[in-house]
């Protein structure tokens, strides 16, 4: 009989040579264990997604609850089911005046691909600025703006009229336009390995796209839901988006995502034609019901006001290690950066000796994230500050 480690192995489509192949039982807080009962230290929240810990007795109660009413009943738009209406009512709510219209959907690339076709409905405009570095995921239209080209070349020909921008280079933003539908930016690089923006950038990205009638579109799939210490990333830095879009810790564990945008601008895709964005699973009720319970779960513990403090104690206690070159970092999603690629993987693979999960970045070759569940408590923070440096300690140099 075959393990699930030969299953595995032998009939899922893997998109890596070398995945962490750890097989997992059960979750709990910032905890993963194994079969024979040894555990590990999620570090990255499942890249950006277990904001609230896995598992949060919340919101297992309130997938449960929901299970037990219905599930799916009929494609997406068409039977006003409460779990929709309460989580659209719910974000509305934290955000802008003019982000008062939430679109349901699965994922965040499935977020940024209806983002571009609403941007494309609303200006009647060919073209599209991202950029370089940015990831935005991986159906056709997101890997079209994604910007590293070794990611997509086997792919062309994707979408046109894409332009690549610089981030943080203010002379790159004259390259928007009036033949600019929308500029895709994260307020934040993420996979670029936490490059934070210069002071100012946005605001001139902002300034720009208003002259230009260009919608700005910010890309919180990584950083919404409490990562860098506010709700929405957005929010560190006074400008507001035309269209936001969001997925992953949306659904405290699971899968769900959103562009929002206002509702006179999200209504250009009910009139020529109707059906002008549809999906079918897109807003499950379960996963609606867990998002509103994750959300409950960040205002009703506070997690917010103590994202600071956590991040100080993993960054005071990891800089001033000899191979830490650098720590780049907002809120709870942190870069070290440790000089080499070669430092890295070594890094790398004895943190997950030390049975602790971290990841690298995509565009960043020198530098791993600690990016935990925003549950973590205070005696963790330290416990898993003290196991990074006890793995940091055991690289040969």
């Amino acid at each position: 009989m075959m393990s699930n480690r030969d299953v595995f192995y032998r009939y899922l489509g893997l998109p890596s040579t070398q995945p962490l192949g750890i097989e997992i039982e059960r979750g709990e807080g910032i905890w993963l264990y194994a079969p024979d009962g040894s555990r590990y230290a999620d570090l990255v929240s499942g890249v950006s997604v277990s904001n609230v810990g896995h598992c949060h007795p919340h919101v297992v109660e309130a997938v449960v609850n929901q299970a037990k009413r219905y599930m799916h009943l009929m494609v997406y738009g068409e039977m006003i089911q409460a779990p929709q209406t309460r989580l659209a009512q719910k974000l509305t709510s934290l955000l802008p005046v003019n982000l008062d219209c939430v679109y349901f959907v699965n994922s965040g690339s499935e977020a940024i691909e209806g983002a571009m076709k609403l941007a494309k409905r609303i200006t009647h405009r060919p073209n599209i600025c991202s950029f370089r570095n940015a990831y935005h995921g991986g159906t056709q239209g997101a890997l079209s703006i994604l910007g590293c080209e070794s990611l997509k070349s086997a792919f062309r020909p994707l979408l046109p009229g894409i332009r690549q921008l610089n981030f943080n280079n203010f002379s790159d933003l004259q390259l928007i336009d009036e033949s600019v539908a929308c500029v895709i930016v994260e307020p934040i690089q993420a996979e670029a390995g936490v490059i934070l923006p210069y002071p100012g950038f946005l605001g001139e990205l902002r300034q720009r796209c208003t002259e230009m009638g260009v919608l700005l579109v910010f890309d919180e799939i990584q950083m919404g839901f409490g990562r860098t210490g506010k709700m929405f990333a957005f929010e560190k830095y006074g400008i507001i988006p035309d269209i936001l879009c969001l997925a992953k810790a949306m659904g405290g564990g699971m899968p769900i995502g959103a562009f929002v945008a206002s509702r006179e601008r999200m209504l250009s895709f009910t009139f020529e034609p109707v059906l002008g964005h549809i999906t079918t699973f897109g807003g499950h009720p379960v996963s609606c019901a867990a998002a509103i319970a994750s959300l409950e779960v960040i205002e009703n513990e506070e997690l917010l006001m103590h994202v600071e403090r956590k991040a100080a104690i993993f960054r005071e206690r990891i800089i001033s290690h000899p191979l830490v070159k650098e720590i780049r970092q907002i809120g709870l999603m942190m870069a070290v950066d440790v000089g080499t690629e070669e430092f890295l993987i070594s890094i790398y693979n004895q943190l997950l000796t030390n049975h602790i999960i971290t990841d690298r970045f995509l565009f960043q070759p020198s530098s791993f994230r600690i990016a935990p569940p925003l549950t973590i408590s205070d005696e963790e923070c330290h416990q898993m500050a003290a196991l990074v440096l006890k793995s940091l300690d055991e690289i040969q140099i």
